[in-house]
């Protein structure tokens, strides 16, 4: 059984070389990786094409949705015969799979988000620190990252929700509130340009992360090549690839700042082995998947 991957340049991720040696470990097709190339603003009818493809191709065990998560529900949420609670409440749907006839959508990131976080910021980071959330980008990730934040143990007392669209901060409003989440916690801001002075102004010990895409999927980062960060912030970005602008800034300032300087390698690995587990129904615990990143990190 092969698995589907729907992004928008799949040829060039590093899944390409991962997925046969993760193949090899867990016992999967090592040529068992299927590409879905849809381009950013595509209309509707290419998700629904590629939907139904998975749905209907008898070889293929589901598929892992990146960058188009929401689009995919909006889309094609119609397709599918259930969604789990976080794909129904935060609008998208990363995890496709196939369960005895039925097409299945389940929204991972949330799960991933988690697990990436929680290796990097301490448990009482936010209530030690003051430190605040400048979340750069509504889409998909940013609405699991915001989610997970706003019911840690120590919730930020503010998290900051920006993009160049207001119709995605109108959308992760609206997941907040289906979620019950604490609305004076959230600012929700539309940007037309650098971020600069948003994140500048962040209280020391912030998390400032760039969930927008740019840097992988388009050139280019959310914030000006001479940005400054707040003291002691971690600096998160999610890409791994591309051209990293964001992280190459962080970078510039890790020393003078004190910052801490995340790639989203792990968010990577996180995000491709809960939908692999949840696609083939294999056990998916804490030593496994540090095999899988071991195994990963020999062809990164």
């Amino acid at each position: 059984m092969r698995l589907g991957f729907v992004g928008v340049d799949t040829a060039h991720s590093s899944i390409r070389r991962v997925f046969p040696r993760w193949a090899e470990v867990l016992g999967l097709d090592e040529d068992g990786l299927i590409g879905y190339d849809i381009p950013l603003g595509a209309p509707d009818a290419a998700y629904l094409k590629v939907v139904e493809e998975i749905r209907d191709d008898p070889s293929i065990a589901g598929a892992l949705v990146t960058t188009h998560k929401i689009r995919v529900f909006e889309a094609a949420g119609h397709l599918f015969d259930s969604l789990d609670v976080f794909a129904r409440e935060c609008g998208e749907v990363s995890s496709i799979a196939k369960r005895d006839g039925a097409l299945a959508g389940h929204a991972k990131d949330p799960l991933t988000a988690r697990l990436a976080l929680e290796e990097f910021v301490p448990p009482q980071h936010f209530a030690d620190t003051g430190g605040e959330v400048v979340c750069l980008g509504a889409g998909g990730a940013g609405t699991a990252i915001t989610w997970y934040l706003a019911g840690r143990a120590d919730r930020p007392q503010r998290i900051v929700v920006t993009d160049t669209d207001p119709r995605r901060l109108d959308h992760v409003r609206e997941v907040h509130a289906r979620g019950g989440l604490p609305a004076e916690i959230f600012s929700y801001v539309v940007v037309d340009g650098p971020a600069d002075g948003l994140v500048a102004s962040a209280p020391p010990g912030s998390l400032i992360v760039n969930a927008t895409g740019m840097g992988k999927d388009r050139p280019g980062s959310p914030l000006g090549a001479e940005a400054d960060f707040p003291e002691r912030a971690l600096a998160w970005e999610l890409n791994y690839r591309g051209s990293l602008e964001f992280l190459h800034t962080a970078e510039a300032r890790r020393a003078e700042r004190g910052l801490t300087v995340v790639d989203g390698w792990r968010y990577f690995i996180h995000g491709w082995s809960q939908v692999i587990a949840e696609v083939f129904a294999i056990d998916m615990g804490p030593d496994r998947v540090a095999e899988l990143a071991r195994v990963a990190a020999e062809v990164r």
